[in-house]
């Protein structure tokens, strides 16, 4: 009964988390964990294969839940969306999740890496630097002479 696998889907205030052990087996089914309960409870459980969506958060989430050891793995959500359940059951918090983890146990699949640097990831940089370069440049529209 050791979770081996877990799929996490983020959301903004509300998680769910869906953990399965070597044989497929659901152990760990949170629907609904809040967001100052879950870096707790990964850091309760034993270091495994960790997958969410590449989404905004994410790689903050990634970078916190592999100092407790687990092996965090990125997926783009078109990779997740063939694993969800058709209909009504599937469009809830809780079968993404599931869908998540089964996705991320899938052989051959595309992961997005995760970035190390926390100022990476807000674009600051890019758009300073762009307002620099955009400065720079002699002003060529209007200009009559």
């Amino acid at each position: 009964m050791r979770i081996v696998t877990v799929g996490i889907d983020l959301a903004k205030n509300v998680f769910a988390v869906y953990g399965v052990d070597e044989n497929g087996k659901a152990v760990l089914v949170k629907p609904k964990v809040p967001r100052d309960k879950l870096l707790e409870l990964v850091a309760q459980l034993p270091p495994c294969v960790t997958g969410m969506e590449a989404r905004s958060g994410a790689h903050h989430w990634a970078r916190q839940f592999r100092q407790f050891g687990h092996t965090v793995k990125l997926m783009a959500s078109k990779f997740v969306a063939p694993y969800r359940m058709s209909g009504k059951r599937g469009q809830h918090d809780a079968a993404d999740a599931a869908a998540t983890c089964e996705a991320v146990r899938r052989p051959h699949r595309r992961f997005v890496p995760v970035k190390e640097d926390p100022r990476g990831s807000s674009g600051v940089c890019t758009a300073r630097g762009r307002a620099l370069s955009r400065n720079a440049r002699p002003p060529t529209i209007g200009c009559a002479g």
